[in-house]
């Protein structure tokens, strides 16, 4: 079946290789083909991922872009290693004649990050409230104490205020995502970086957590002589609460002290000793770049990019039986509208000024790895990159009455987004769930951080003929019943037209970027810059 399904879209591909619009039927049939069983879930580092990539590159071929990798290929390789944590692994706190054990999974999940099979550790536990200096919003957590070799530990997201100014307000800013409280303790000399959850502080529970950490995780391979943390690990609450029994303290005493602007370090007088057992394993991946070259002699070598991450989580634990987790809407709908952008593209008489850069990348489900890497590895230097624009799970739901753009209002495209949308009667609705981040949680961030403007075209909320909730009652329904889980399948039923809008919507404001005089850019005040 997956042979036939993919010669249809081929042929239909071949046969409208000249129309410049966009097809949702050509966007079904790569979702339809992306996920089926025969991908395997499009898993980093199988059999199926290599299939996967492989497809895309063919789609590239046939739409017309051109090879965009360094070697003349399709393909950027992107050296990663997979870590499995091993159930052996072990934790203990001491303090003077008492000693807790933790247990991996129940108590604490982790990963070490010197990426070696058998890696021990030991440091002085030194709470650090939520790891954050933000100078900014007059805020220190560290107050210059040295926290070299120690063991810190810190609760994720952020101060709490009523002050819409202070820390955003409601939203999310990248101080409280958990990726930035490792990445500090590391600028910082620490040996291990723990964070003691809690649901209202992390924003989801507990299983969400040990589920996530406790399968195989692709990280960029370390460099020679480069220097990583022993431990990115969480704590369970109750795991939390034995550790600070030893020091006299609870989590509710430390949540208080972590609020005030005065906070300083506290060393716990505990130590910590770790063992963590590691299987690790080099995986084959690859992110996938294709490239329509401009019309303008001064501008092509300037670029608009499109992005979408093509993996998802492979065979894993079966659920009722099925251990495919196929990905269609995560993220075999995106990738479909990549692949249908760019032939799209390629197909327009008289191509835009700037030329377009399509990348489908690897690794997102471990943690926007596939992307990190580009950024570190640019196929086109950041400074002659406009934009990245990029698509990760959408819904096919009808006819859509609005679009979100995940982080448009921090750069200087957001009037142009709004005529656009007017253009194509659609209103920009706000992120829905600000204080979860979404901005820190999809490819576009890592592109961001390297200081291109960057950001997603999401799913819509609104959609014709439909109740007014339906849009949220559906999104709520995807995200307990089939996300990451094998039910995230196909549907024969799905109508794909709200996810052309959003294509036609990404495939007009590349055009008109790319035609512009001036590179965009990021507002005043914003915390990435060119």
């Amino acid at each position: 079946m997956s042979k036939s399904i993919g010669l249809a879209v081929i042929v239909a591909a071949l046969a409208l290789a000249q129309d410049a619009s966009i097809s949702a039927e050509h966007i079904r049939e790569h979702t339809r083909y992306l996920s089926s069983d025969a991908l395997e879930g499009r898993g980093v580092g199988q059999r199926g991922g290599d299939l996967a990539t492989q497809y895309i590159a063919q789609q590239f071929a046939l739409a017309g872009a051109k090879p965009a990798a360094e070697d003349g290929t399709y393909f950027q390789k992107v050296p990663l290693v997979g870590i499995e944590t091993q159930p052996g692994t072990q934790l203990s706190a001491v303090a003077a004649d008492k000693t807790v054990d933790f247990k991996f999974g129940d108590d604490f999940v982790g990963v070490d990050m010197n990426q070696r099979p058998d890696e021990r550790f030991e440091g002085s536990v030194v709470f650090v409230g939520h790891g954050i200096r933000a100078p900014e919003w007059n805020w220190d957590d560290f107050k210059n104490v040295d926290v070299t070799g120690k063991i810190l530990l810190v609760f994720t997201n952020e101060p709490t205020s009523t002050d819409p100014k202070f820390f955003d307000g409601r939203a999310l800013t990248y101080y409280g995502r958990w990726t930035y409280k490792y990445e500090e303790g590391l600028r910082r000399g620490a040996r291990a970086v723990i964070i003691l959850h809690t649901t209202p502080t992390a924003g989801y529970g507990w299983d969400v957590v040990r589920s996530s950490w406790g399968r195989e995780t692709p990280y960029v391979k370390l460099a020679a002589n480069e220097r990583a943390l022993s431990l990115t690990g969480w704590m369970s609450r109750e795991a939390g609460e034995k550790l600070l029994g030893l020091a006299g303290k609870t989590v509710d005493d430390l949540l208080a002290a972590a609020e005030k602007p005065d906070f300083r370090p506290i060393d716990l007088n505990v130590r910590i000793r770790g063992r963590m057992l590691s299987k690790i394993r080099n995986l084959d991946t690859r992110n996938v770049a294709a490239m329509v070259p401009g019309s303008d002699p001064k501008l092509k070598d300037e670029v608009v990019i499109y992005s979408a991450h093509w993996d998802h989580l492979g065979i894993g634990e079966p659920v009722n039986g099925d251990s495919i987790y196929n990905g269609a809407i995560d993220n075999a709908t995106g990738c479909a509208i990549l692949l249908e952008t760019a032939r799209a593209w390629a197909a327009m008489p008289r191509k835009p000024r700037r030329s377009a850069l399509f990348l489908s990348v690897t690794a997102e489900e471990g943690g926007l790895k596939g992307s990190a890497y580009y950024a570190a590895h640019p196929l086109v230097p950041p400074g002659k990159t406009a934009i990245d624009l990029n698509y990760d799970a959408l819904f096919p739901w009808g006819r859509a009455l609005d679009v979100v753009l995940t982080g448009a209002e921090r750069t200087t495209v957001l009037p142009l987004a709004q005529q656009i949308a007017k253009r194509l009667n659609l209103e920009i609705s706000p992120d829905a769930q600000p204080e979860q981040g979404h901005y820190f949680r999809s490819d576009h961030f890592s592109l961001a951080h390297a200081g291109i403007p960057a950001f997603s075209i999401g799913a819509a909320t609104k959609f014709a003929g439909k109740p007014a909730d339906f849009g949220e009652k559906m999104y709520q329904e995807y995200n307990s019943k089939h996300y990451h889980q094998p039910s995230d399948e196909f549907q024969a039923d799905w109508d794909f037209t709200a996810i052309q809008q959003a294509a036609q919507f990404g495939l007009l404001l590349g055009q008109d970027i790319a035609n512009q005089d001036k590179l965009p850019d990021w507002r005043p005040g914003e915390s990435f810059h060119r």
